[in-house]
């Protein structure tokens, strides 16, 4: 029961049944990440990438065999200040080019209670990849009131360490932990858009 409770945070609902593996898209404008990191023990300062577009494969007979894979542009980060935007993108830390990408690929997937479950899987970030493990909470899972589709969201948190992927300039004074938050709804896919 665990098993199935927690894959309805993996993108199906929790009337589907099916017999093989089912794809499911993140709908992009209810789905962001945030992150947030120490500056100078004067503040926290946070940023965010949304719009960004992902994969789930559920398998429903068994569900920890589910995978999840998402990918967005360093460039579609989100700091509400232009300066800090260009300052992240130049040679002190991303050094940026208009197609690199930072994507999360799943390797695997451990059920820890009825609506909890542990993601490991590949982050590549600044073109290092690293394992990284996401604590996730299922959020609800039942069918869209306006799409009248499956639909299921999750949230997850994780922590990393700047320096882990080649961008600990200004270490220790500007926090090496960053903190990620992550929200994300998934739609059966070819469903349409979410409103």
């Amino acid at each position: 029961m665990k098993s199935v409770l927690f894959a309805a945070a993996l993108g199906i609902a929790a009337t589907a049944v099916a017999a093989e593996p089912v794809e499911y898209t993140l709908d992009s404008g209810h789905s962001q990440i945030l992150f947030k990191y120490d500056h100078l023990g004067y503040s926290t300062t946070a940023g965010m990438f949304s719009g960004f577009e992902g994969t789930i494969i559920f398998d429903a007979e068994n569900p920890e065999a589910s995978s999840v894979e998402v990918s967005m542009p360093v460039k579609s980060m989100l700091t509400g200040w232009q300066e800090r935007f260009e300052h992240l993108m130049s040679p002190d830390f991303f050094d940026a080019s208009d197609d690199e990408m930072v994507s999360f690929v799943s390797t695997g997937i451990e059920v820890t209670g009825e609506d909890t479950a542990l993601i490991t899987g590949d982050l590549t970030l600044n073109g290092v990849t690293k394992e990284i493990v996401l604590d996730a909470k299922l959020n609800q899972a039942s069918m869209h009131p306006m799409q009248n589709k499956p639909w299921a969201g999750f949230d997850a948190t994780v922590q990393l360490l700047r320096s882990d992927y080649n961008l600990g300039k200004f270490t220790p004074f500007v926090g090496d932990e960053v903190d990620i938050e992550i929200s994300l709804e998934a739609q059966a896919a070819g469903s349409g858009d979410a409103n």
